[in-house]
């Protein structure tokens, strides 16, 4: 998840070391790829990822992860649904008002393994059978919060933004709200859920998912929670993240052909 999602994701770290009764250690300074390997490997035993690679692993013969729950965001646009967006942003100045008009711009993507920031704009094109040189340049920024800063600096025209991420930038820095703007909205989909490694004993994924499901009343995580304007945890299953999977199918039909990592 994006960084500025670290103190909600370590508060809640913390808050199931107190309900469990258990050691917790929160890991933020290892690079995400090899946190996720970590995951896979059973040396991480709880994440927050998205969708995308959480599908491709419970596609597996032998899948590594299971799910336990997914947050529930506050703003009235989520339905109080463990759902979220992607919105397309550009500079305020530019002249685009639709995703069509985005036809030629240069964009900028998080990473490829993402859901909100890739797979969804591939669907999209798939979807109008756009040409392949749609966006003529694409580069690679490694994190939403970078991609604003390229869209920001007028590095790239356009990014599609996990909207979680795009508002809590604009609680954190108001002013962006004035020089951005967004032309197309995808979504909803699926929540990008908390999961637990297989390599767990099965009694103590269960417990986890309960106290998971509880973090709402935690008056200790609640702080970190309104902060996050995460309203709390839902039960989610297999059929949840259909709507992934069937979108992955679709992402395949069109390439994305990435020219530079930043």
């Amino acid at each position: 998840m994006a960084d500025s999602a670290e103190p909600f994701a370590r508060a809640v770290a913390l808050a199931l070391g107190r309900v469990l009764a258990i050691e917790v250690q929160f890991v933020a300074d290892v690079a995400w790829p090899q946190r996720e390997q970590a995951l896979y490997a059973g040396d991480i035993h709880v994440a927050w990822l998205c969708g995308l690679p959480y599908v491709r692993d419970a596609d597996r013969d032998d899948p590594r992860i299971e799910l336990l729950a997914a947050p529930v965001m506050l703003a009235a646009r989520y339905g109080a649904a463990a759902v979220y967006f992607s919105d397309v942003v550009v500079r305020h100045d530019h002249p685009a008002r639709s995703f069509d008009d985005l036809r030629g711009a240069t964009l900028a993507i998080n990473e490829p393994n993402s859901h909100s920031g890739y797979q969804v704009l591939r669907h999209a094109l798939a979807q109008r059978a756009a040409a392949p040189a749609f966006f003529p340049r694409v580069v690679e920024s490694g994190a939403h919060q970078r991609s604003l800063e390229l869209i920001d600096a007028g590095v790239v025209d356009t990014a599609a933004i996990d909207s979680t991420v795009l508002e809590t930038q604009l609680r954190l820095e108001p002013g962006l709200a004035s020089r951005l703007r967004t032309v197309a909205t995808f979504g909803p989909s699926p929540m990008p859920p908390w999961v637990a490694s297989r390599q767990l004993p099965q009694a103590l994924r269960a417990r986890l998912r309960s106290a998971l499901l509880e973090i709402g009343r935690d008056p200790q995580a609640g702080e970190a929670r309104a902060s996050a304007q995460v309203r709390g945890f839902a039960p989610v299953d297999e059929a949840c993240y259909s709507p992934i999977r069937a979108m992955a199918r679709s992402a395949a039909g069109y390439a994305l052909n990435i020219d530079q990592v930043l």
